[in-house]
């Protein structure tokens, strides 16, 4: 059998750090970073006689992550203990949910491969709270406890094993990251673990029913990690089948480096940890009016924004998509049309040379170091005639390494338009003399040919001349030859 003759299932459990100012069951602070050991105290650190105290915003933030993820919303849940020994688990086992979650059986709308709309089920959603941190000595001769991300309140969002390709994968957790982004319940930075993901991965025959084994990739907080390691331990499953072996229960690690994956431990089922009521937390009682008063509560999310891209400011579904897609590139669309009006200009600067610069920084949208002012005011530079396109994308250049008012830009550099009849005239002549074929052509017809010299012009002016008046100077020009 060939590799076309398998189908690959993949479910996530995507675990999100909650935006509360405190953890989840005492008042020491959640930021990032810090000092070793210096955001905790006796309970998060476990000290003997210590009582757990939830914090209520965390109940409220997972309420809203199920609302908005189409959860049906419990009204009686309860805390568990999930036991397990961890040399950064202070008290040697988790306070999480088990048979009473917070949220169930919701769904959100993807893209499948093939471009048509797909639902991912998920099975549900719970709060616990996170584990500390091991730092491991770079020598090799230990590691190091660091117990200030303990205690850290989390969502966990258990899908279905409803994803049938690593793309897909992504596109489920990207959209889970812009939704969470959106209802500002987690601020979703995957680079400070913010936002992280167990990746599940089985294999099975096309035709058949039945789900194979499944190995489990802990705490993944990448999504080019993510594509790619799906995409390797399938195939690696199947090369198992077909060599007759057999493929283990197994949690597996992956390497970045080799792009391989590599077994940790065995892990045959789910009862490889026991759970047990959590006794010293009171079992937690919505009331309906509770539930609707954080619904009412939730923003505009992304397919609502989107649709009112289409409608409000006429962009295509494509253009609605990708902006609507992260909440920092919708809210600084927002933010820089509110103050030059021109919806389609400030959409192309984004999704292109904007987007462009991302991915060549592989920089996150909520780190771009500019405000929706200063893209605003880029627009207004160009649509006066005070600066060109050309000279536009240098000046979003320089506001990712300099990030200020874009007219001081434009003054310190040199860089304002050049819209003297007599100076660009001139330039035509020069650029008319210089290439008598593509006149030739111009005037056979081929109106490719102005293209050709505009760009000359622009390329002589440094990019500062203003296209429209060469364009329309050359055409004046030839038609005088």
């Amino acid at each position: 059998m060939s590799r076309s003759d398998y189908e690959t299932i993949v479910g996530l459990e995507i675990h999100a750090e909650l935006s509360t100012k405190t953890k989840i069951f005492c008042s020491c602070p959640t930021e990032f970073g810090g000092e070793p050991n210096t955001h905790c105290c006796p309970i998060c650190m476990a000290m003997p006689g210590t009582l757990p105290v939830l914090n209520e915003k965390v109940v409220e933030y997972a309420v809203k992550a199920g609302l908005a993820t189409g959860c049906t919303i419990s009204k009686d849940s309860k805390n568990d203990r999930k036991n397990y020994y961890y040399p950064d688990l202070p008290k040697s086992y988790q306070i999480s949910q088990f048979d009473k979650p917070l949220c169930n059986h919701g769904a959100v709308e993807i893209e499948d491969d093939e471009g048509n709309k797909k639902e991912i089920g998920i099975l549900r959603i719970h709060i616990e709270e996170d584990a500390g941190k091991l730092n491991h000595n770079e020598f090799g001769s230990g590691s190091l406890v660091d117990l200030n991300r303990a205690g850290v309140p989390l969502i966990e969002i258990v899908s279905e094993p409803d994803m049938r390709s690593a793309k897909e994968a992504e596109r489920y957790m990207r959209k889970i990251k812009s939704i969470l982004e959106y209802i500002e319940v987690s601020d979703c930075k995957m680079q400070e673990g913010s936002l992280r993901a167990d990746v599940n991965v089985s294999v099975r025959k096309k035709g058949t029913n039945e789900f194979g084994t499944r190995t489990e990739m802990k705490n993944m907080s990448s999504f080019r990690s993510i594509v790619r390691a799906i995409e390797y331990e399938a195939e690696r499953q199947i090369e198992v089948i077909e060599n007759g072996g057999t493929v283990y229960q197994t949690t597996i690690r992956w390497d970045e480096v080799s792009g391989k994956t590599f077994p940790m431990r065995d892990k045959e089922n789910a009862d490889d940890y026991r759970y047990f009521p959590e006794p010293d937390l009171v079992a937690i009682r919505l009331s309906d009016e509770y539930i609707e008063n954080v619904k009412k509560e939730l923003p505009e999310l992304p397919e609502s924004r989107k649709l009112r891209y289409l409608t409000e400011y006429e962009l295509s579904e494509k253009d609605s998509r990708l902006l609507t897609a992260s909440k920092y590139l919708s809210d600084l669309f927002e933010g820089a049309l509110k103050e030059c009006g021109n919806a389609k200009a400030v959409a192309n600067w984004i999704l292109s040379d904007i987007s462009r610069i991302l991915n060549e920084k592989e920089m996150e949208a909520d780190q771009i170091p500019f405000t929706a002012s200063q893209l605003a005011k880029v627009v207004e530079l160009i649509d006066k005639g005070t600066i060109s396109s050309a000279i536009a994308k240098k000046v979003i250049t320089e506001l990712f390494e300099n990030p200020q008012d874009p007219e001081i830009i434009i003054k310190e550099n040199g860089w304002i338009q050049i819209s003297d009849e007599g100076a660009i005239r001139d330039v035509v002549l020069k650029i008319l003399e210089a290439n008598p074929q593509s006149v030739a052509d111009y005037k056979g017809g081929k109106d490719r040919a102005i293209g050709f010299l505009v760009g000359q012009a622009m390329k002589e002016t440094k990019g500062k001349a203003n296209p429209g008046m060469l364009n329309k100077m050359f055409v004046e020009e030839i038609n005088k030859i």
